[in-house]
């Protein structure tokens, strides 16, 4: 058994590790306490279930924070099992060198896309805005952000922010205001 390290073992093994740095220190930031509030219906005992009730919110039963705390539970979810079957292709040992090299640099531009995610998210936070969910791919971006009334300026400073750190064109950036 001679077993010789390649340019290209050493590359993949750096990419896969890259990966997983890039996981964890997402997984390690986008941990978020929830603390649900008890309603006064609990709080009293007896709920009259009869009765209706109107709120504003994207999801029509659903507050921001929830909105928010979802939003990054569902992308963190979508993204480990994303990693997970990247990480079972490239242990098969019956694809060759070029299949495992395309497997990646997959890996490499998902790990790209996280971190470009949370430096962008963190530097639209860094403008004043509390809650602000960033979804990015090398096509386009989209932002959602609580705020009560975008200003024009803003608005512009977020895209140039998008644009600063991407290389997407500014008609593939969208965002979405939630009140």
């Amino acid at each position: 058994m001679n077993m010789i390290i390649g340019k290209r073992q050493i590359i993949l093994a750096a990419l896969v590790l890259g990966l997983g740095i890039a996981v964890y220190l997402n997984w390690q930031y986008s941990q978020v306490a929830v603390e649900l509030p008890i309603t006064d219906a609990i709080e009293q005992g007896s709920p009259n279930y009869g009765e209706a009730q109107y709120v504003d919110s994207p999801q029509g039963f659903q507050d921001d924070e929830t909105y928010f705390v979802e939003a990054k539970m569902s992308r963190q979810k979508a993204r480990d099992e994303a990693v997970e079957t990247l990480a079972v292709m490239l242990a098969d040992a019956e694809l060759d060198s070029e299949q495992k090299a395309g497997l990646a640099m997959r890996a490499a531009d998902l790990a790209d896309s996280i971190e470009k995610e949370g430096k962008i998210e963190n530097l639209i936070k860094a403008k004043g805005f509390t809650d602000v969910m960033v979804y990015y791919d090398t096509q386009r971006a989209d932002v959602i952000l609580k705020t009560s009334g975008l200003l024009a300026n803003e608005a512009a400073q977020i895209k140039d922010i998008i644009l600063k750190e991407t290389e997407i064109s500014p008609e593939n950036i969208s965002i979405v205001e939630i009140n």
